[in-house]
């Protein structure tokens, strides 16, 4: 894939948000960080404060136990912050900041972004890689995308 001069490239994984800007050109990209966060959010583990609840009822002298489905915080935040990058991104869009974007984001928050992006961040996306290329360096992401 091109990445061409001033393209912006999104590297997220549901946890961390990383924003560059290519200074270089298409031959030879070089990604220089222009937004950088990083949520907090631990394991479900240490987010919960008990087991899920139970139900017990009697039927016709018959006693029946049922357990609550159990919520997945952990889950829910990483939703929570593909919703947030998503406002971010529109945000961004509506001060002409970027005029191509292309995402590089785990399937699964790709997925989410994909469904809460705005016309007018969809409208500048050039490229999308399914990928999890947080943790990497910045030139192991400009060689993932120009390898794509």
């Amino acid at each position: 894939m091109r990445l061409a001069h001033a393209t912006h490239v999104l590297v997220t994984d549901g946890q961390k948000r990383l924003l560059f800007r290519n200074s270089g050109d298409a031959i030879y990209p070089h990604l220089e960080p222009v937004n950088l966060l990083e949520d907090v959010n631990p394991p479900d583990r240490d987010q919960k404060s008990d087991r899920p609840g139970r139900t017990s009822f009697s039927l016709s002298g018959a006693t029946r136990r049922s357990a609550y489905a159990e919520t997945d915080f952990h889950a829910q935040e990483k939703k929570t912050f593909a919703a947030e990058t998503a406002a971010f991104l529109r945000d961004q869009a509506l001060q002409q900041a970027f005029d191509a974007l292309i995402v590089v984001a785990d399937p699964r928050t790709l997925g989410e972004l994909r469904g809460q992006l705005d016309p007018a961040v969809k409208d500048r996306i050039v490229g999308e890689i399914a990928k999890d290329l947080v943790k990497h360096p910045t030139t192991a992401i400009e060689q993932a995308i120009i390898a794509e």
